[in-house]
Formats: structure tokens, C-alpha cells, sequence
């Protein structure tokens, strides 16, 4: 078997780097084309000396001219490109075979859908393609003939729980209603008055996974369910009445699906980003992610409990911009990374990240976009309102 050509879109971060530990396992099976990494330029360094791929992208120029002179001192000749454009340009590339999504937030929207477009096997780890866009990344899946295959934890542990030959129709599969799991953060069981002084550091202690800094607040605001939520709509074409949230906090079952006959179907297995990049890159083969098995008795116990909506508006907000449809979960999603990214600076209050949201989605137009410029127009007006809610706090 000839190896794949990958592009690692965000290799730089936690899904980059656990992507290229799997894809270190299998010399025979891959082959790195593309690592991207915005500006940390010695973490990408030190990955291109190991995977030597032909291409490199980075933010800016300046950025670029950083590491080409480094790489010139490794030996290494990988062609250095820079922005935006560039994403796009490498994520069709003909030697690409497959494309790992992992960049963060709505900057990572247009090179997936470029490389969805290119008819590639698209590793989607960047939630906010289907958030913002999730019509026009699936009309653009099927358009190019694209593979897409889901990187969260939850939504591969549907697709691994859903009929082999599932179709998009949750009623011909027999299935009731699709069940994601979520830990419940760093905060479930704080008081209401404990999560006005709670601060970054407190919301990027996440108990079971290893996170950047922005979703780790998304987990411990339930945003990041929400927007999981969504993502599992477009994914699985399942409407919101028929998608459910339950908190699990030991993070042992990922998702879960539950059928007519009274079946539920659930993917266990340890919290280790590794599991689901492994089934992806390896589908429909299974193959070596290097995590440990699951040791059964060595659990203390699995328990469950529904989500206080009350304490962690986000995922309510959530529920309701996929109910209002248009463009309200791009709007929902360019508020939160602004209020996220405010929280994280110290200029607002955890408690104020969901009134930002909401305060956004009062004022912003919500109807649908008719394209991808459109769109991302719609994200930039709602990002200054955003903003301005920010300042306002």
C-alpha cells in the first residue's frame, strides 16, 4: 500500500501534535505533505525535522522569514508559505490525499471547505466549519465528493455507534435520538456566585483532557457542548429535538446513540485525543493510536446528570441559535470566541461570557447567508458588536 499524503492544518496545536504521534506509529501507511502552524515557529521546526514535509505554512511574512533561514541551517528545503491564501492553496494540493481541519475557530472555515470542495478525505477537528457554516460545508462535501470523517471525541464515537451504511436518515437506521456525552469542566458543582470570581487559569484546568486555552473555557462553559450540538446536526442530519446532553464526568463513554428497539449503543475508552485521530486516519481500517486500553477495574464508577442550564446558559444559547437556523450559530460562535478571548485577557468576568453571546445574537441579523463571503461578513459584523458588548461590560 502506497502511503496517504496529509496536510496537518493546526499542527502545531493539541489535535496537530497528537495527529503526528499516531502518524509517527505508521512510517508505511502516511506520508506529512503539509504541517501548518500559524507562529510558533520552534515547535514547527522541530516537526518538519522530523516529518519533512514539502510544504510549511505560517502566519505572515514575517513569520516566514523567521523559519526559512532555520530551516536552511537543518538542511531541510520544505517551501515556506504564508496566510491565509496559503491554507487554501495546500489543502488541495494533488499529493494530498487526506486533510487533518485542526485549526481553531472560524479562521481554519475556508481551507476546509477548499479542501472539502478538492474531493479529499477531510479529518474535520475544527468544529466551527459546520458551526458557521455548516449548509455550505456539506453542500460542498457532496458537490467535491469529499470523505468527511469526525475528530471530536463525541461525534467519532457516534460514527462509530451509528449502522455502517448510515445515510442521514435517523428514522430508516431506527434510531430514537443521538446522545452526546459531556464532563461537566472544571466547574460543575460551583456555586453561581463562585463563577463570577473563577479565573483563566481556574477555567483551563480541565479534569480529564489536555486542551488549548480557548476550548478548555468553551468546556468549562458548556459552549463547547453547544457547539457540538450544532456540529452533530450537520454531521448526522439530526434535529435538535433529537439530540440530547447528558454529563458524564469521568469522560469514559464519549457519546452515545440510542436506538427504537430499546438499543443503546456507546464507544468507550480512555479520555486520549489519540483514539479517535487514530479511527479516522486509519478508516475503515483500525490501527495503533498508542493508548493504553481501557482497564475496567480500575473504574471507580460511571454516573450521570443532566446539565444546569441555569449555572451554563452557553449551551441553551446554543440549542436555541440551531432552533433559529440562518445565520445565528455563526453569529453564536463569533461572539463567544470574542468574549473567550476578552475572559482570557482579564477584561471580562466568566459570568459575562454568555451575556456578550446573547447581548450579540439580539442585535445581530440572523437570516441565512447565500455564500461563504457572505458569511464571513456576517462573522466580522457580529465579532465588532461583539466587541463593543465586551467594552460595554
Amino acid at each position: 500500500m502506497n502511503p496517504q499524503g496529509i496536510a496537518v492544518l493546526g499542527a502545531t496545536g493539541s489535535i496537530g501534535v497528537n495527529t503526528l504521534d499516531v502518524v509517527a506509529r505508521h512510517p508505511d501507511r502516511f506520508q506529512v505533505v503539509v504541517l501548518t502552524g500559524h507562529r510558533q515557529i520552534d515547535r514547527l521546526l522541530e516537526q518538519a525535522k522530523r516529518f519533512h514535509p514539502r510544504f510549511l505554512v505560517v502566519a505572515d511574512a514575517a513569520a516566514a522569514a523567521d523559519l526559512r533561514p532555520r530551516l536552511a541551517e537543518s538542511g531541510l528545503n520544505a517551501e515556506v508559505l504564508h496566510g491565509p491564501a496559503a491554507l487554501e492553496q495546500v489543502a488541495v494540493l494533488p499529493e494530498v490525499d487526506m486533510v487533518m481541519a485542526a485549526i481553531v475557530g472560524a479562521a481554519g472555515l475556508p481551507s476546509a471547505i477548499a479542501a472539502a470542495r478538492a474531493g479529499k478525505k477531510v479529518l474535520l477537528a475544527n468544529k466551527e466549519s459546520l458551526v458557521v457554516a455548516g449548509r455550505l460545508f456539506m453542500e460542498a462535501v457532496r458537490e467535491g465528493g469529499a470523505t468527511l470523517l469526525p475528530v471530536d471525541s463525541e461525534h467519532n464515537a457516534i460514527f462509530q455507534s451509528l449502522p455502517h451504511d448510515y445515510a442521514g436518515d435517523l428514522d430508516v437506521a431506527g434510531i430514537r435520538k443521538i446522545i452526546l456525552t459531556a464532563s461537566g469542566g472544571p466547574f460543575r458543582g460551583r456555586l453561581a456566585e463562585e463563577l463570577a470570581q473563577v479565573t483563566p487559569e481556574d477555567a483551563c484546568k480541565h479534569p480529564n483532557w489536555v486542551m488549548g486555552r480557548k476550548i478548555s473555557v468553551d468546556s468549562a462553559s458548556l459552549m463547547n457542548k453547544g457547539l457540538e450540538v450544532i456540529e452533530a446536526h450537520w454531521l448526522f442530519n439530526a434535529p435538535p429535538d433529537r439530540i440530547e446532553v447528558v454529563v458524564h464526568p469521568q469522560s469514559v463513554i464519549h457519546s452515545m446513540v440510542q436506538y427504537k428497539d430499546g438499543s443503546v449503543l456507546a464507544q468507550l475508552g480512555s479520555p486520549d485525543m489519540r483514539t479517535p485521530i487514530a479511527n479516522v486516519l486509519g478508516w475503515p481500517d483500525r490501527i495503533e493510536s498508542g493508548v493504553a486500553s481501557l482497564d475496567f477495574m480500575a473504574l471507580s464508577g460511571l454516573t450521570f446528570e443532566k446539565p444546569d442550564l441555569i449555572r451554563f446558559p452557553c449551551l441553551a444559547l446554543a440549542f436555541s441559535a440551531l432552533a433559529a437556523g440562518g445565520d445565528a450559530p455563526a453569529v453564536l460562535n463569533a461572539a463567544n470566541e470574542v468574549a473567550v478571548a476578552a475572559f482570557l485577557d482579564r477584561r471580562i468576568r466568566f459570568v459575562d461570557i454568555p451575556m456578550v453571546v446573547e447581548s450579540t445574537l439580539s442585535v445581530c441579523d440572523l437570516s441565512a447567508s447565500a455564500s461563504l463571503a457572505d458569511l464571513l461578513a456576517a462573522d466580522a459584523e457580529a465579532r465588532r458588536v461583539a466587541l463593543g458588548k465586551v467594552h460595554s461590560c
